[in-house]
């Protein structure tokens, strides 16, 4: 009997460690004796459509497939391409039936909420036709907003970029002795995870970042400009976090005070610019130096800071999910359970999700962890976020004196 093969994909925004999910399930896919090949779709289930694919054992063979967990980005590249809500349009039978002349046996997609989306509707469409495809998502998303799992991969090294690199901001506002703020602008949309691991930034109680403001509460622009006044009585330099999504209780985003906003193609908006409008409020209302920092795409590109811990667990969810689904699993996300020993110490542990329940919903940082005035965070999520950002790893380094990565040609 001909051996089923597996395909896999990306799709939504990267991170540091999303090619480590993929070294884990295409490395345990061409160990498994059931499995025939190890395909990449090339820009998601879009480039799929497209018949855009690789061969892993041809396009990363040997000790060349180890790379993918020193490198950024999405190496089979990405796409967000949403699938229609109704399973009756033409595009599922395509698929399916393309899947059939591929032999697959297996489907992986590596993603976010919208990419748990497209995991449910495949599950659905493929139970309704009889096929015995089975269907698992992978989770991937610095924004750590998917529900029914401690954590997602990606969030650890991102998380580690950010307080380090606040670190670094901080100590460079505190060359001069002259009143300054620095705003930094970080990701988050309606979930502040990101932007809550600035606080692991602090030395010391009373160590800036002073102020951070999460999306899960409203923003006061005059309530903002009291404390930041306020901050200059334990530190002449200020330093605050802010999410890209914080808002007002109308829900208006401060970035809309005064820029027009678009859409992307899931209806989201498309958010940047309250550190700017935030930068322009301090220096007209106090007077003071001001300047705003929006730390971009380097949140979820940079290898640099990798959490080792990340890596290693994006990897083991890799492996799980292969594991999982050649167990006969199917229409499940793989989700990571938190556990301590009795002493305390961070473990980690694999399960699965009904993916039903986790597409298009937002894990949001519980109110209990923010401050009662929305200005920080509380200890419990120090607790929570610390053990995700340790561990270091050695990037192996070309003779340019750069990290080497791997490309697709």
């Amino acid at each position: 009997m001909e051996k089923k093969n597996l395909i896999v994909g990306q799709s939504g925004g990267p991170t540091a460690v999303i090619n480590s999910s993929l070294y884990g399930v295409v490395s345990e896919g061409i160990k498994q004796e059931e499995i025939g090949h190890v395909y990449g779709m090339i820009n998601g289930i879009e480039g799929f459509l497209k018949g855009t694919i690789l061969d892993f054992e041809e396009a990363l063979p040997g000790e060349k497939l180890e790379y993918l967990t020193y490198t950024p980005g999405a190496y089979l590249g990405s796409c967000r391409y949403k699938l229609p809500e109704s399973l009756k349009d033409p595009v599922y039978p395509e698929l399916f039936r393309k899947f059939e002349e591929m032999n697959i046996g297996w489907f992986f997609y590596i993603g976010g909420n919208d990419s748990m989306d497209t995991v449910s509707k495949l599950s659905r469409y493929a139970a309704m036709i009889g096929s015995d495809i089975r269907i698992i998502g992978e989770p991937k998303t610095i924004d750590n907003d998917l529900v029914h799992t401690d954590h997602t991969p990606g969030f650890g090294s991102a998380a580690r970029y950010v307080a380090s690199t606040v670190r670094e901001i901080t100590l460079d506002a505190n060359v001069y002795e002259k009143k300054s703020v620095t705003i930094v602008e970080i990701m988050g949309r309606h979930a502040g995870w990101l932007t809550a691991a600035s606080a692991l930034a602090r030395k010391y109680t009373g160590d800036n970042p002073l102020l951070i403001y999460l999306p899960e509460t409203a923003f006061d622009t005059e309530e903002f400009l009291k404390k930041t006044e306020a901050c200059f009585e334990k530190n002449c330099n200020v330093v605050v976090c802010v999410s890209e999504g914080i808002h007002d209780n109308k829900g208006t985003f401060i970035c809309e005070y005064d820029n027009s906003v678009g859409t992307d193609t899931f209806g989201h908006k498309m958010l940047a610019g309250c550190g700017k409008y935030l930068e322009n409020l301090v220096r007209s209302r106090l007077g003071v130096k001001a300047r705003s920092i929006e730390l971009n795409v380097s949140q979820r590109c940079s290898a640099s800071m990798l959490s080792d811990a990340d890596r290693q667990e994006a990897i083991t969810a890799g492996i799980f999910g292969v594991q999982a689904a050649l167990k006969g699993e199917t229409g499940k996300m793989v989700s990571f359970i938190r556990q301590e020993t009795s002493e305390g110490v961070y473990q980690m542990r694999c399960g699965l999700e009904d993916v039903n329940e986790i597409c298009n919903e937002e894990k949001t940082v519980p109110l209990s962890w923010i401050s009662q005035d929305g200005s920080d965070v509380t200890e419990d999520f120090i607790h929570y976020a610390r053990p995700l950002i340790q561990g270091n790893v050695e990037l192996p380094m070309g003779e340019d004196g750069l990290p080497v990565c791997v490309y697709r040609k």
